[in-house]
């Protein structure tokens, strides 16, 4: 009779920590790289007086903009998620669902690892 396991072991969290670690690095990296990208787009020079066909490219220009702060809200959404998962291994919480006080499968925080919830918990959650 085995009892089900609650919460994981120090080593498994450091692996855990290690793997948030990388993705809040290159998360970080790819918000810098919109907003160069956004601030080179802003500085698109002084000279406005091009004819009228230039309202095509302005138009795209706005909507590209848009993409890339729509872009770049995801991303600063998914640092707080991942800076959040790093504060629940700190304090002994990563890992168990906040609807069931299971065990999230490792695969599956490996996949989504600032996730606070079993698939089954998911699934309830939407149905």
């Amino acid at each position: 009779m085995s009892e089900e396991k609650l919460r994981y072991s120090r080593e498994e969290l450091i692996e855990f920590e290690d793997l948030i670690t990388e993705k809040l690095n290159n998360a970080k990296k790819e918000v810098a790289f919109i907003k160069e990208t956004l601030s080179r787009r802003n500085d698109s020079g002084t000279d406005n007086t091009a004819s009228s066909s230039k309202l095509l490219e302005d138009g795209a220009d706005t909507a590209e903009k848009e993409s890339l702060n729509q872009l770049a809200s995801r991303q600063l959404k998914f640092i707080q998620q991942l800076e959040n998962a790093l504060i629940r291994i700190k304090n002994g919480t990563y890992g168990v669902c906040i609807a069931t006080g299971k065990l999230i499968p490792k695969e599956r925080l490996r996949a989504v690892p600032h996730t606070q919830h079993t698939i089954e918990a998911k699934n309830q959650r939407i149905d």
